[in-house]
């Protein structure tokens, strides 16, 4: 069975109890957050106030068909998506979770997963530009989806990854989207290139984010856990519905970084780093 690829970031404590982890959007991979997370981890105390941050290791994972996490079979859903991870954090104490777009969304539900495994409830859920909501018409994420479906039509190969940049830009997609996109394609032991993803699963998967409501986690959170939902002023995905339900559910905080869009940590990182380190810190 396989098991989901992981990589650690560790700061000042290489030994930590506690853990938060990070999960990707479709496309992604955990080293889209590893930068962040560094500084998470990593950050320091100001004059004598204490930082709990510098308590937590930080866990990036590859969720099902992304980065090195290959060969899951399907159901691809985000309930699989989810239940993926429980055993790939074995024997670390998830305290923490952040968790962009698509990840979000797993993240809500893993969240619930947790809190009846011996893990218990996190402390702190960080839902960044993602709907709880249910969208079956894909509303405010047009982007994402044009771009999946622009990927169903690839050629099976490409000299190098040079070509494929330039297959994408042709199409209309900005380039550093398209050299994000770049990081999957890898050569295959024959020397050709090609985009080492499956595209019908995730849209498959996409399609189930779209379908699900997962605001019932957040509203009846388990134990002590506190949601904090987190949206790019420039996005359309987290909507005004979506931003007065989350201000009204108990133990759930609503912020709206203006100058960000969807990529919030590349929009705003500092803004988000506050952001976060503000409340894992409770200051």
């Amino acid at each position: 069975m396989p098991k989901l690829a992981t990589a650690p970031v560790l700061g000042p404590n290489e030994s930590p109890e506690k853990w938060m982890l990070f999960l990707h959007g479709i496309l992604g991979s955990g080293a889209n957050w590893r930068t962040f997370a560094r500084q998470i981890v990593g950050a320091k105390k100001e004059a004598s106030i204490p930082n709990p941050a510098t308590d937590y290791g930080a866990l990036l994972v590859d969720l099902r068909l992304h980065g090195e996490s290959v060969d899951f079979a399907p159901p691809h859903t985000l309930a699989t998506s989810a239940e993926d991870i429980v055993p790939a954090i074995a024997g670390k104490k998830a305290r923490a979770l952040l968790g962009h777009s698509f990840g979000g969304k797993v993240g809500i539900a893993l969240a619930g997963l947790l809190a009846k495994t011996d893990n218990g409830p996190l402390d702190h859920l960080f839902v960044i530009d993602s709907t709880p909501s249910a969208r079956p018409d894909g509303r405010g994420s047009s982007g994402v989806r044009d771009i999946v479906e622009l990927l169903t039509e690839l050629p099976q190969e490409f000299a190098d990854r040079n070509a494929f940049t330039a297959w994408i830009e042709e199409r209309g997609v900005s380039r550093p989207t398209a050299m994000w996109l770049a990081m999957n394609v890898r050569p295959g032991p024959d020397g050709v290139y090609a985009f080492r993803m499956d595209i019908p699963s995730v849209r498959t998967m996409m399609n189930d984010y779209f379908a699900q409501d997962l605001w019932s986690i957040i509203e009846n959170p388990p134990g002590n856990m506190q949601t904090h939902i987190i949206a790019g002023g420039k996005s359309e995905v987290v909507d005004a519905s979506d931003l007065e339900r989350g201000r009204a559910a108990r133990q759930c905080t609503v912020d709206v970084i203006a100058d960000a869009g969807h990529w919030v940590h590349v929009d705003a990182p500092d803004t988000l780093r506050a952001l976060v380190l503000s409340y894992l810190t409770g200051l």
